[in-house]
């Protein structure tokens, strides 16, 4: 955030100066309040493509062809031909949502500017609940990768867990320039991975294979467990995707983001789908096929082996988790500007919100969203049974995670409704073409796509301890966080505009 921003938005919470605003009351902030919560700007397009790639990008390394056998090859295919339209909608949505309203707020600050702070902070709560878990699972899959390249013992594995992340949080400290730099670097080396697989399986592809799972009765080897199977399916698609909608967070530290926020999502979204059909096609069509690729815990590597053998299996190990650490940084990333968000509007512990003296980089943030990642793990970790905790940690983390996510983007895309209907006349230097539809096309499979976890156990199971976190701070907020809001840049542009359109109605 500049300091010409910091001065407007401080001068706004000087104005309300403790004022009722209906079910919430913000307090006066000195001008130091916002110079302590200070963001540097470096960000252009190719930083920004970068870090909604590298979010992604692990993905296709594994996670997604569960969904073979879920639904076969067809299925799958289907499945994420319909993933692709929720996200479509959804970053097309956030295109048009984010250089209008350019905070770090990202979709908490949409849904406070479309339907009222209660709103808002639901809407942080279950981003923030994605974002801390999500590179959870990531370093979960990270130290499973280099406990067999090193033959480290599974008790030592919280080790690796902690030390991933002492790393990649104090690179996120060190300065937004480093981290930028590092997701460029990380994103490119991981599409370079992808880029020798897809030409090393392109020679031993064959279509047979991808169609190799024994249809039920009834059903054909394109869709073997029929219409159903590609609702089943449709879960594990969203690993393509998952994460993308980050982007906005990074605005106050883009050069330009009424420019560049657009072209930096959507750029990043459409390098995703193309890696998603060819790791598709790639994968389940080599080896041992979908019925294999369908149940392996690392697909991009059991094709490497295929190719070239187990002679070189542990090079290529440490290649794959390059795609693994491309996402692991920059949702690090991610996670720190979303705490810092709503710490420094009040609705969580303001003090999480103040940055680095000298590096302006949400250094408190950072630190407390990894500290509760990495306990839950160890929670899940010490609660477990130790024949089955690597495999219970990981689906538990993954489970909890899409919830979060898949509550997020319902209401994001409702936002983006709301925006269009009670704020039309606001600025809007990208219009997303696909306009409300889109956004409504995201809202439905978003549901349909949570209607079908919720039919599974494990799933169901995860999701208490979300619901759990989402009843805690709706209780903080209603208790005391919404008695000590602040005038931040999301705050004051949602009640700025709110009143214009109250008056002009």
């Amino acid at each position: 955030m500049t300091n010409q921003e910091s001065t407007g938005a401080q001068t706004g919470g000087a104005q309300a100066g403790g004022a009722q605003t209906g079910a919430v009351r913000y307090e006066t902030v000195d001008r130091s309040y916002f110079e302590k919560r200070g963001l540097k700007r470096y960000a252009g397009v190719a930083s920004l493509w970068a870090l909604g790639v590298g979010a992604v990008i692990s993905g296709d390394f594994s996670g997604w062809n569960f969904g073979l056998g879920a639904g076969g090859f067809g299925g799958l295919f289907y499945a994420t031909i319909i993933i692709m339209i929720m996200y479509l909608g959804l970053t097309f949505s956030l295109a048009e949502m984010s250089p209008a309203m350019p905070h770090t707020g990202g979709a908490y600050s949409f849904a406070r500017s479309a339907m009222g702070p209660w709103a808002g902070f639901i809407t942080g709560l279950t981003e923030n609940v994605e974002y801390i878990l999500t590179p959870a699972v990531i370093v979960f899959f990270i130290s499973t990768y280099m406990g067999s390249i090193f033959e480290t013992p599974a008790a030592a594995m919280p080790l690796w867990w902690a030390g991933f992340y002492l790393l990649f949080v104090g690179l996120n400290i060190v300065g937004v320039e480093m981290s930028f730099r590092i997701s460029v670097l990380v994103t490119v080396l991981a599409l370079a991975v992808l880029a020798i697989y897809w030409i090393s399986a392109i020679p031993h592809f064959d279509m047979a294979l991808a169609l190799n799972i024994p249809p039920a009765e009834g059903h054909s080897a394109w869709l073997p467990f029929g219409v159903e199977g590609i609702l089943k399916a449709m879960p594990f698609a969203v690993w393509f995707f998952l994460a993308i909608e980050q982007l906005p967070l990074a605005a106050e530290e883009s050069h330009d983001p009424k420019r560049d926020m657009p072209k930096g999502i959507l750029l990043g979204m459409f390098t995703l789908i193309l890696t998603a059909f060819l790791t598709l096609f790639l994968v389940a069509g080599v080896g041992g096929g979908s019925a294999t690729m369908g149940s392996s815990g690392e697909p991009i590597l059991d094709g490497f082996r295929a190719f070239y053998g187990e002679g070189l299996a542990k090079l290529l190990a440490l290649a794959a988790v390059i795609g693994l650490v491309a996402s692991f940084h920059t949702i690090i990333f991610a996670f720190g500007r979303q705490i810092y968000s709503l710490s420094r509007a009040g609705y969580f512990p303001r003090g999480l919100s103040v940055t680095h003296g000298t590096r302006k980089t949400p250094h408190l943030a950072l630190i407390a969203g990894a500290v509760v990642g990495f306990a839950v793990m160890i929670v899940i970790w010490l609660t477990t049974d130790t024949s089955v905790a690597t495999t219970v940690i990981g689906t538990t983390l993954l489970n909890m995670a899409v919830f979060g996510a898949m509550l997020s983007y319902l209401l994001q895309a409702i936002s983006f409704i709301v925006l269009r209907v009670r704020l039309p006349h606001i600025e809007r230097p990208y219009r997303s073409p696909l306009g409300i539809p889109g956004a409504v096309l995201t809202a439905g499979i978003a549901i349909v796509t949570l209607g079908f976890q919720m039919q599974d156990a494990a799933y169901r199971q995860a999701v208490l301890p979300v619901a759990v976190w989402i009843l805690i701070g709706l209780a903080y907020f209603l208790i005391w966080g919404r008695h000590k809001l602040v005038l931040s840049p999301e705050e004051k542009f949602a009640l700025e505009r709110g009143k214009a359109a109250y008056e002009s109605h």
